[in-house]
């Protein structure tokens, strides 16, 4: 099992608690870099949310 099946495992049931924190940790990486890297932050928040299945509104559809 690679460590992003157990991260998903753990996360199963909280992914929009752990959306929040991918917001969060990027947030505060943007406001430290002061927004030179917002780009790259953003699309990496995407991605990461994306593996996570943290990208879905409250109808459990994904966002567009």
């Amino acid at each position: 099992m690679s460590a992003m099946d157990k991260i998903k495992q753990m996360l199963k049931g909280h992914e929009d608690q752990a959306g929040k924190g991918i917001d969060k940790a990027g947030d505060t990486i943007d406001d430290r870099t002061h927004g030179k890297y917002g780009k790259q932050v953003k699309s990496g928040q995407d991605k990461l949310k994306q593996q996570l299945g943290s990208d879905r509104d409250q109808g459990g559809r994904p966002h567009s």
